[in-house]
């Protein structure tokens, strides 16, 4: 059996960057062969990995060493958005505001790109993000099941999850998943990386056969790509908290 691989935060430190306190997760991992900082591009978690248990002693010096590339990286890391009243978001590729709402829980007023939510102001956020979980999840469906047909498949199951370092996956039982936040994503983004998906179901690898078929789905590839290069981790902005 092989030895398991510590994942969690063993000790939690403070670094001083630019002159503010940011914290530090170190982690042990028997498998790393050196001392590494990981900055996250998305939630901006800063985390320095540990070789060995000896290894842990050095390993808070030795990000205080990284601070300046720390710095850098932390100032790529997307401002956070609650989702709340008086905040803009993207919605289906158009920016809509959050307004304070009387029914719902959450009403969509898609000619003056508004988003109302009713109840308690602290339930906002996260009344915001289960209404496009659910939004997204529709979409997914409808968009998979229609693109599987096409290539004389069906998917397995599909899920929508929050995933931080990929758009979407599919298992070897056609099993696809999908990040909700592309909902915010203009509508032939998602079509794109759902055909993307789609396609991994007859083809498990990114092959000529492979891409032939995603363009006989959605077309024009280039286009989604560039976007999500531009835009996609901005999306991650937005939170219910």
């Amino acid at each position: 059996m092989p030895k398991r691989v510590a994942k969690s935060i063993v000790r939690r430190e403070l670094l001083k960057i630019d002159g503010r306190d940011v914290e530090l997760g170190v982690k042990l991992n028997p498998q790393a062969r050196r001392l590494i900082v990981k900055v996250h591009p998305t939630s901006g978690e800063v985390i320095v990995i540990a070789p060995s248990k000896r290894a842990l002693d050095r390993a808070v010096e030795f990000a205080r060493g990284e601070a300046d590339w720390i710095a850098k990286q932390l100032a790529q890391v997307p401002s956070r958005v609650l989702l709340t009243p008086g905040a803009h978001f993207p919605y289906r590729g158009k920016d809509y505001a959050i307004q304070r709402g009387e029914e719902g829980p959450v009403t969509v007023e898609e000619g003056q790109h508004l988003m109302r939510v009713s109840g308690r102001l602290e339930h906002a956020p996260r009344r915001i993000v289960d209404f496009l979980k659910k939004q997204a999840k529709r979409e997914f469906e409808a968009k998979a099941f229609d693109y599987a047909a096409k290539i004389g498949l069906k998917p397995s199951r599909i899920t929508v999850r929050d995933t931080a370092s990929r758009w979407g996956s599919c298992s070897s039982t056609r099993s696809l998943s999908f990040s909700w936040r592309l909902v915010m994503a203009p509508t032939f983004v998602l079509d794109y990386v759902v055909a993307h998906e789609v396609a991994h179901m007859k083809e498990m690898n990114h092959g000529e056969n492979f891409w032939r078929i995603v363009k006989s789905l959605v077309g024009d590839v280039r286009r989604p790509q560039a976007w999500l290069r531009q835009h996609g981790a901005g999306l991650h902005r937005y939170r219910a908290r």
